[in-house]
């Protein structure tokens, strides 16, 4: 592992799920002029995850062959004592990510010629996070990078809501709500696009109801198919299923753009 120095050579990889927080944390990444060279996935092939997000994370793939990245997927149970040793194991190189790649890669997604799986140890000096007020979340990643002896960065750390969501509009984000589970987010939500429009609702619903407008508290997930450092936008098809409180929008096939 390289000791973390401060400056535009900084070789640094992003965890990310390829939701909104994580995809605008690369981005950031980018505009500080250092070396993305891995975006890290995982994904819990069990139930449940105290750390990670689940539904549709083979998108983050996606993600970083449109950026021109490798990526590194990671495959956990989601067991809350060992999520983070089997990320901290796959970024030490001690596990394959063959087997990871293609357990979390459904058969519908196209493989990008774009797409290179990274293997081995990976060297970098830091860690980016989409962290937003999670300590949980926060502490055991920087744990895990001191362990490994390098940074751990959180850009949107304690972000202002309405600035992060507007934000994300404003510089050309494309964002979908891939589930809800709250009161006052019903079906019609899931698949919708994030715009001025459907933002001024969502602030509406959750000043009513007091969820958190970011959806900090998990009271929805996203996923985002355009960005600002994407090279080309992803195209993406998906169904969604609800059960009277909760829904979930599964992307079904998913390739980048010609």
């Amino acid at each position: 592992m390289s000791k973390y120095s401060w400056g535009d050579s900084m070789r640094v990889a992003v965890l990310t799920s390829g939701g909104k927080d994580s995809t605008y944390s690369a981005w950031w990444a980018t505009l500080q002029g250092w070396d993305v060279v891995a975006m890290i996935t995982v994904g819990v092939s069990g139930g449940d995850s105290m750390m990670f997000q689940i539904p549709n994370t083979a998108i983050a793939g996606m993600h970083a062959a449109s950026m021109g990245v490798p990526w590194l997927p990671v495959i956990t149970q989601g067991e809350e004592d060992l999520e983070v040793l089997d990320l901290e194991r796959a970024i030490a190189g001690k596990v394959s990510t063959t087997g990871s790649f293609h357990e979390m890669w459904p058969k519908s997604f196209e493989i990008p010629e774009e797409m290179a799986i990274h293997d081995g140890v990976l060297d970098v000096d830091g860690i980016v996070t989409g962290a937003l007020r999670s300590d949980y979340q926060k502490t055991r990643i920087e744990r895990m990078c001191e362990r490994l002896g390098i940074r751990s960065f959180s850009p949107l750390w304690h972000k202002d809501p309405l600035n992060h969501m507007s934000s994300l509009i404003e510089h050309g984000f494309e964002v979908i709500i891939t589930s809800v589970s709250c009161e006052g987010l019903e079906e019609k939500w899931l698949g919708t696009k994030l715009d001025i429009v459907s933002l001024k609702e969502l602030e509406r619903l959750a000043t009513e109801n007091r969820f958190n407008l970011d959806g900090e508290g998990g009271e929805f997930e996203t996923l985002v198919i355009d960005a600002p450092h994407f090279s080309k936008r992803i195209l993406v098809k998906g169904r969604s299923s609800w059960n009277g409180s909760r829904g979930e929008w599964k992307a079904e096939t998913s390739a980048l753009d010609a």
